[in-house]
């Protein structure tokens, strides 16, 4: 069970002061006494686990704060903050940090499941001398739209300055469909061991460096927002190669950069985030990056969606789209326009698998997806001939 926020509050304001660092979640409690040996080091975080593996990412103090002022600058100043993500991961843990910096205090939405109507309420209990801001994932924004409540939600959104949305990608159609109803929405890319968002709406937050390696347009990222290290579970010193095919923090030209697991693409200083480089699926001989075939779909209306590939004799690997609600096969295919691209099977199911805030679960969902396949469950593509 999560720490309440009114234990963890102080902890961390104690912390960013110097006192003894605040460990959250299960790989960052067994860092244990390594952290001692990093002075500096304000929070020790679990990443999502995004290979499989959490990590436990050290966290300065400084980075912390360079983090929130960076955020503040680019927005409209200092202001109020909406807790409504799990304060022990990144997203939720630096609102908490940009209100100890701000001098407010976070409002938080009721526990449990997400409700709109809970977070209409809480952004209604909000100040209105400052500027009231909120971090939400794609999912979230996406349940606002849909909310059956006559517009309250989104008329409440629409009273904050900003509204931070990241965690996943985020489909354009719905940030058109959020910005048309008035909710001044951010996109956000960054991840632990960049304290959070680093990049807003594609453009590097003061002090941030972007730039992309190799052939496989690989993003690298530099500046104060960067953790301290990896800390490793079984007491060895700090942890820098990836053990598992993660991201990794590196030295390069007197400079420590990280280098992520994304690939992207920079245009005249604008980052264009392209996907996961380890998503990327081999479908009879041919590359196809499930984001791309994602922001497709989600174009023509299926919002929560993931691609993933399932094994195949033939295809080497069959894309299939997973979708939370109804979706026959014909639908996602002409969705996607045909080609390559197009889905060669479909799953449907109540929700996506997810692991932390908002993120879809890849791993769960081509498990899910390869025993729909093997028991028919899944709607399947075959060619004639």
């Amino acid at each position: 069970m999560s720490e309440p926020v009114s234990a963890l509050l102080p902890r961390l304001t104690r912390a960013l002061d110097g006192d003894a660092p605040v460990l959250l979640g299960p790989a960052a409690q067994a860092v244990g006494d390594q952290v001692r040996g990093l002075p500096g080091t304000a929070l020790v975080l679990s990443t999502s686990g995004s290979t499989g593996n959490p990590r436990a990412v050290a966290l300065g103090a400084e980075a912390l704060r360079a983090s929130a002022r960076a955020t503040h600058r680019r927005l409209r100043g200092p202001g109020q903050w909406l807790l409504t993500l799990p304060a022990d991961h990144v997203a939720g843990v630096q609102v908490l940090v940009r209100s100890i910096l701000a001098g407010t205090a976070p409002e938080l939405t009721e526990s449990g499941p997400f409700r709109p109507a809970d977070l209409a309420a809480a952004i209604g209990r909000m100040r209105t001398d400052v500027p009231r801001y909120v971090s939400l994932v794609p999912t979230q924004l996406v349940r606002v739209l849909q909310a059956d409540d006559g517009g309250a939600c989104v008329a409440a959104l629409g009273t904050c300055a900003a509204v931070l949305v990241g965690g996943a990608a985020t489909p354009p159609d719905l940030l058109d469909r959020a910005r048309a109803a008035g909710i001044a929405v951010v996109t956000t890319y960054g991840m632990t061991e960049t304290c959070g968002g680093c990049v807003y709406d594609g453009l590097p937050l003061e002090g941030v460096q972007v730039r992309t390696s190799g052939p496989s347009g690989r993003i690298e990222i530099a500046g104060p927002v960067l953790a301290t290290a990896y800390l490793s579970p079984d007491g060895s010193a700090p942890e820098e190669p990836a053990p598992d095919g993660g991201s990794e923090l590196v030295e390069q030209e007197g400079r420590r950069w990280l280098r992520t697991t994304d690939s992207g693409r920079l245009e005249q200083g604008r980052l264009s985030v392209l996907g996961r480089l380890d998503d990327v699926l081999v479908t009879g001989g041919l590359n196809v990056h499930p984001a791309e075939v994602e922001r497709r779909l989600a174009a023509a209306g299926f919002g929560e969606c993931v691609v993933v590939g399932v094994p195949d004799e033939t295809w080497g690997q069959r894309v299939t789209a997973v979708v939370a609600g109804p979706a026959t096969l014909a639908q996602v295919r002409d969705a996607v326009g045909g080609g390559p691209l197009a889905p060669q099977a479909v799953v449907s199911v109540p929700d996506l698998p997810r692991r932390g805030p908002g993120k879809p679960d890849r791993r769960a969902a081509t498990a899910l997806a390869t025993l729909a396949v093997a028991e028919g469950s899944a709607e399947v593509h075959r060619p004639r001939g």
